[in-house]
């Protein structure tokens, strides 16, 4: 009886062994790197809004058309800011014409200057005869007094037509420089009531039709650029102090399932999104695919580290975080780079080490 025993204990001992799964560690190319989602976006892509609020009078442009910086994109409806302008217009009109005109006000000023500076020089003359005839003591003492009084009124008149002209000339250029404030600010707000572009791309949404209400809280519009996407990337918090700008991400889209495309990380925002628990990165693609639209999705890796002829083992063959089952028991492993499904290991074992699958 206690033969059999032995020989039961054996063989089960012997079919246990031969269940284990055993491998090798190898030496092959290991690879590092985050996962990310990813979302393509038209660069410089943004939304267009109303700086007025109104009814919208039409869409001057169609989704897909492309366009350049300053072309109007959508138009207002603007009865009275127009005629608010056309009124600011001819307001700067008359004050020109009074400031500079055929007709100007100081026109008529200088001429009443040059009459008066006739008969300034008129009357002084007959005023400084008359007093070196008085000196000589001819004539009479009222007749001097008349020439005098005449010399000085001429004088006051001219002194107050020259203090006209200068008050007058300024008023008019404050006038004119007014009128010409007004109608720019008449223009501007014409302007405003017609929304235009930022910049030189394509218009890929338009969200309001002709005879809807428009406010400056709701876009109008969305326009980006037509040639150049950049890539979002949300990475997760715990991966996010592994990246730095120019790391490489290997992307594969689902508009395209069969390629992988190469780009490289081009910005990280330093701002975590607290809904998500991720953050924002930005990569560009190095050879785009021939065709690209706002939204397509996908998913990103971003390599961190490469190494070639590393010795790695399946990340299922670990015992806790740093041990491995072998023919001679648990042994002690350092562990380097790591993927998906591998691992490497930086001493411990070579690749001559028979290791033990763990039971699951």
């Amino acid at each position: 009886m206690r033969y059999v025993l032995v020989y039961v204990a054996l063989f089960l001992s012997f079919s246990c062994n031969r269940n284990q799964e055993k491998i090798r560690p190898t030496l092959s190319q290991l690879t590092e790197s985050v996962y990310s989602s990813v979302t393509v976006q038209p660069d410089s892509l943004y939304q267009v809004y109303a700086a007025v609020g109104g009814i919208l009078d039409n869409n001057l442009v169609e989704e897909g058309d492309r366009v350049s910086k300053g072309d109007e994109l959508l138009q207002i409806i603007n009865t009275t800011p127009e005629l608010n302008s056309k009124n600011a217009r001819l307001a700067l009109q008359l004050a020109q014409e009074n400031y500079n005109g055929s007709s100007a006000i100081l026109d008529g000023l200088e001429d009443e200057i040059a009459s008066a500076e006739l008969s300034f020089q008129n009357d002084s003359l007959n005023y400084y005869r008359q007093k070196r005839l008085w000196e000589q003591e001819i004539g009479s003492k009222v007749e001097y007094d008349n020439r005098k009084l005449t010399f000085e009124l001429s004088g006051n008149k001219l002194s107050l037509l020259k203090n006209r002209y200068n008050r007058t000339k300024t008023e008019l250029a404050t006038q004119l420089q007014q009128a010409r404030n007004n109608y720019q600010s008449a223009q501007v707000a014409t302007q405003d009531f017609t929304v235009s572009s930022k910049i030189q791309g394509k218009v890929y949404a338009l969200y309001k039709e002709p005879g809807e209400i428009v406010n400056t809280m709701e876009p109008l519009a969305s326009v980006g650029n037509d040639s150049i996407f950049i890539i979002e990337m949300l990475v997760d918090e715990v991966d996010i102090v592994k990246l730095s700008l120019k790391q490489k991400a290997l992307i594969t889209l689902d508009a395209y399932p069969s390629e992988v495309f190469t780009a490289r990380v081009t910005k990280i925002y330093p701002r975590k999104d607290e809904r998500s628990q991720t953050f924002k990165v930005e990569s560009r693609f190095e050879n785009p695919p021939k065709t690209l639209y706002p939204g397509l999705a996908g998913e990103g890796n971003i390599v961190i580290a490469e190494k070639e002829n590393v010795l790695t083992i399946p990340k299922t063959y670990l015992v806790g975080e740093n041990q491995v089952n072998t023919s001679d028991g648990l042994v002690t492993v350092e562990t380097g780079l790591q993927n998906l499904d591998r691992i490497e290991i930086l001493s411990g074992i070579d690749e001559n080490t028979e290791l033990i699958k763990p039971e699951e």
